[in-house]
């Protein structure tokens, strides 16, 4: 496992997850389901959960949804995090129903005393806050000093908030400095990464769908986990948040950061594949993503470079012209038709896992 030489930062508790001060990087996302819908919201958690999620995180826009998170922390098997913005009165609430930590900003809810009631809450309970700057709400303040949305200024937005807690004695926090621009993302969280020890929350807000937002991510969050910065991240897709776990788990098995399951490798089709490779590798992809133990699984489409790659995996095939070789552990075992491809392939998957 490579640690890109990571900055050291102070580490801090969500639940039994610990982030920073070399702690494994976490992998976060949030229900997009509505809070008030208690088994709704717990079958997405699960689901999350089983996908590899290690903190989820929860809206709490209203007191409504604010009184089912004891219900949520109570059947959840990963800790929670619920996000509260401008009304203190639903931190106080969701510290009270046992959530794990909070996002807010201490700045946007309300006066100093109410600041001071969440905060002197939140450290009797050990409950971390996680001070989170996205550029498409930077206050017009803000924006003036710095001459628009610009590094600095996301750096200084989040270093005010953090005053505000160290004034207060607390010091239990991390940070996120988000913007749908990787450029602007990158230089914000080096920025921080030199002037703070907090451990920082990494993600590329607003990324977009599917296909373009896994681009951005993989390109922002990725670039600064090889940097050594950053703690624990959420990838932000439009749409299912199991997607994003996913793809998470990926960033951090290609940087050898983390291991998840499965591991495949398959090459990009030529004119020299001779069987359908891409519909094969997509079901070993699909027969894989249950697969909790750390296998190297190939998926290899001619004798170029397939019979080297499958050698060096634990498992893995070569196809020929209808046809395709099995290998393990660097051993060719047997010649089979394409149509016995997978199954063929998976016993052996099934064998390696059952040793």
């Amino acid at each position: 496992m490579k640690d890109f030489s990571r900055k050291n930062t102070r580490q801090i508790h969500i639940g039994d997850v610990a982030i920073g001060g070399g702690a494994p990087i976490s992998v976060q996302s949030m229900t997009n389901t509505k809070t008030t819908d208690r088994e709704g919201t717990l079958a997405q958690i699960r689901a999350l959960s089983e996908a590899g999620c290690d903190i989820v995180r929860i809206a709490v826009p209203d007191m409504a949804a604010a009184e089912c998170v004891g219900d949520l922390v109570a059947g959840s098997p990963v800790p929670l995090v619920a996000d509260i913005h401008f009304d203190y009165r639903l931190a106080l609430k969701a510290i009270e129903q046992g959530i794990h930590a909070l996002r807010l900003n201490p700045g946007n809810i309300g006066s100093e005393k109410n600041v001071r009631l969440v905060v002197e809450a939140a450290k009797e309970r050990r409950i971390p806050i996680r001070i989170g700057v996205n550029a498409g709400s930077l206050d017009a303040r803000m924006r003036k000093d710095y001459g628009g949305v610009t590094a600095e200024a996301l750096v200084a937005s989040a270093t005010r908030h953090i005053r505000i807690l160290e004034e207060l004695d607390f010091y239990d926090m991390k940070i996120s400095l988000k913007a749908h621009d990787v450029p602007l993302t990158l230089a914000a969280y080096r920025l921080m990464s030199e002037r703070f020890d907090y451990p920082l929350h990494l993600g590329i807000t607003e990324a977009g769908t599917v296909q373009s937002g896994i681009v951005k991510s993989a390109v922002g969050v990725g670039a600064l986990l090889a940097e050594g910065i950053g703690d624990t991240f959420r990838i932000s897709l439009t749409g299912d948040p199991v997607v994003e776990v996913r793809v998470a788990r990926e960033i951090l098995k290609s940087l050898g950061l983390r291991e998840f399951g499965a591991t495949l490798v398959s090459c990009p089709t030529c004119g020299r594949t001779s069987i359908d490779l891409a519909r094969i590798a997509d079901r070993v992809e699909e027969r894989l993503r249950d697969v909790k133990k750390p296998i190297h699984v190939a998926v290899m489409g001619c004798v170029v470079n397939g019979p080297g790659e499958a050698r060096e995996a634990d498992v893995g095939i070569a196809g020929g012209k209808g046809e395709g070789l099995v290998f393990r552990k660097g051993e060719i075992l047997r010649k089979v038709p394409e149509s016995e491809l997978v199954d063929e392939l998976f016993k052996e998957i099934d064998r390696i896992l059952e040793e």
